[in-house]
């Protein structure tokens, strides 16, 4: 298996950097929030870089979707990134809000977080109520 592959010994140590990188990534935000100094846009910037190829990768592998709570809470979240980088005076509040979003919505119940879960396949049996 190649690196690449999904499910391969090498994708799974990629993503476990990736979440490191990131969870880096946002302490540097919070750091930079309360003041320290931090180019500008240097953390915003990794934390949407890293979270981008997360998600990417999350989709490939099907482990998320865009039309689940997880996965539209991903954009929501890579946009309020991005509004922190362009919006200093509101990025205190904004971040507390994407920690806490982020607790919930990783990890809340599968159930939640893969909400509205795809139907159940039909049975391939008769219809019912058909001719």
């Amino acid at each position: 298996m190649a690196l690449w592959d999904r499910d391969s010994e090498g994708e799974r140590w990629l993503a476990v950097v990736l979440r490191a990188l990131h969870l880096a990534s946002v302490v540097a935000l919070g750091a930079q929030v309360m003041g320290a100094a931090i180019k500008p846009h240097a953390a915003p910037a990794l934390v949407m870089g890293t979270g981008l190829v997360m998600l990417v990768m999350d989709l490939r592998a099907r482990r998320i979707s865009l039309r689940e709570l997880a996965g539209a809470a991903v954009l929501v979240k890579l946009a309020l990134v991005a509004w922190m980088a362009l919006d200093a005076a509101h990025a205190l509040w904004i971040f507390w809000l994407l920690v806490l979003g982020s607790a919930v919505t990783s990890h809340a119940p599968k159930h939640f977080r893969h909400w509205p879960s795809p139907p159940p396949s039909p049975s391939k049996g008769p219809r019912r109520g058909g001719p």
